[in-house]
């Protein structure tokens, strides 16, 4: 059976899958269950300084819905833990003598000022947790006061805070970052030259979710008014997928320890995270929506997955598809593919006609055949974009097939098996005045 252990910058866990700092890890009895539950770590919801942080009494979450009511995005106005400090450190060094196997990471988030920093370090090493996590990443109220994305948009506040902290703790320290900046290797690479063991990435995007069209307020609304909040959910997976893969390919932070947040709700999406670079998977609002048991599915799921494809240990699939991740201009300009219809499949929705005939190429006819509804891809219009893919409710009926020899019917050009990319077109002007 595959191996799902996990040694994380020294931190030990017997998988991958952790609970984010959030709600779900803000107190013993949320931990404790879910550690019953299985989960391999927890890095608990952030810590701060007393007087402690004043929460609203009122809606705190915002979502998005499918049509079938499913969750896909949740926005939140919550801060970090309004619980006494020193309730929190007494519950988590408990929980850590209790579940000595389990990952117990602290998230911490104190004004940008050295002693702050070296104040707090000390009393959370006290727990015997196994490492903290710098929360430079909320976009909203903590970062009004100077702390959160407000220094997670500032490199070089990254770089001095993590220096501090390596200077004044044993434990590893993981930075957190925040998806609210134009490149994301930028405060990767500070975190790096600070000394940082590890980033973790994304938190939340600062978000607006809703307009109350009777109220004409933001929602979630308090006493009339609303603001700007954290954005999380599956939604958001693209976006964190892009930029973990970023860090992991980057010259200057390749090969830095990764764990991986952001919309991961199956083992699968936690899979496609691991693959990209990252060592484990925070989960948030997945918990938040199911429960802790779904913790049960992503670890026999991955299990599954691993032993059908040969795969023992966990380490053998961090990072594997980061090689295959690159730029546009060196993607392969010769590749040709053509859209496929299976006759069999289809339902005759005329979906796939509609949005080429409106929004794409013309490269789907409509012709009725023997009297019935008949949809037929057009060679010689079709540039494989695959939307008919996409928009087909039918899985599998439209696939993409590559073209291997011959002559391209859209083009009328003999089809070159050799690797060209746009480095070397002649449409390059680049290319061209290379060439002379």
């Amino acid at each position: 059976m595959a191996d799902l252990r996990s040694n994380f910058v020294g931190i030990k866990s017997p998988n991958p899958f952790w609970l984010a700092s959030a709600p779900p890890t803000d107190k013993e009895y949320n931990v404790v269950r879910a550690f019953k539950a299985g989960w391999g770590g927890v890095v608990w919801k952030t810590l701060g300084e007393d007087p402690h942080i004043v929460n609203v009494n009122g809606p705190r979450y915002g979502a998005i819905h499918s049509g079938d009511r499913r969750l896909l995005g949740l926005n939140n106005i919550e801060l970090i833990t309004d619980r006494p400090l020193q309730t929190n450190l007494d519950e988590i060094k408990r929980v850590k003598r209790d579940w000595p196997d389990r990952a117990m990471v602290v998230s911490l988030m104190v004004p940008c000022e050295e002693p702050n920093w070296a104040a707090i370090l000390k009393r959370v090493e006290e727990t015997d947790c196994d490492g903290v996590e710098l929360n430079f990443g909320c976009p909203h109220g903590m970062s009004e006061r100077g702390m959160g994305s407000a220094v997670g948009q500032v490199p070089e506040y990254i770089e001095m805070v993590a220096r501090w902290c390596k200077a004044h703790t044993r434990m590893p320290v993981i930075v957190k970052l925040t998806p609210n900046i134009t490149d994301v290797r930028k405060p990767a690479r500070a975190a790096r030259k600070g000394g940082a063991d590890a980033v973790s990435l994304i938190n939340t995007i600062n978000s607006i979710m809703s307009v109350n069209l009777d109220s004409f307020a933001p929602e979630p609304t308090i006493d009339g008014k609303g603001t700007h909040g954290g954005y999380c959910g599956p939604a958001v997976k693209p976006i964190a997928l892009s930029m973990v893969s970023e860090i992991a390919r980057d010259a200057e932070t390749k090969g830095m320890p990764i764990s991986g947040i952001g919309g991961i709700t199956t083992w699968r999406d936690a899979l496609e995270f691991i693959l990209l670079g990252a060592g484990t998977a925070q989960v948030c609002t997945a918990a938040m929506t199911y429960g802790f048991k779904i913790v049960e599915e992503m670890t026999s799921g991955l299990e599954n997955w691993m032993d059908e494809r040969g795969f023992q240990h966990l380490d053998e699939l961090v990072g594997k598809a980061v090689p295959n991740v690159t730029d546009w201009q060196y993607l392969n300009l010769n590749y040709i593919a053509k859209a496929q219809i299976d006759q069999d499949k289809c339902i005759q929705c005329g979906r796939c006609y509609a949005a080429c005939e409106d929004t794409s190429h013309q490269a789907i006819s409509n012709a009725p055949k023997n009297g019935k509804r008949h949809f037929e891809v057009i060679d010689a219009e079709c540039v494989a974009c695959n939307l008919c893919v996409e928009v087909c409710p039918v899985e599998q009926c439209i696939t993409m097939v590559q073209m291997t020899k011959g002559t391209d019917p859209r083009t009328g050009k003999k089809i070159d098996p050799k690797y060209a990319n746009w480095t070397t077109h002649p449409n390059n002007p680049a290319a061209k005045v290379a060439a002379e």
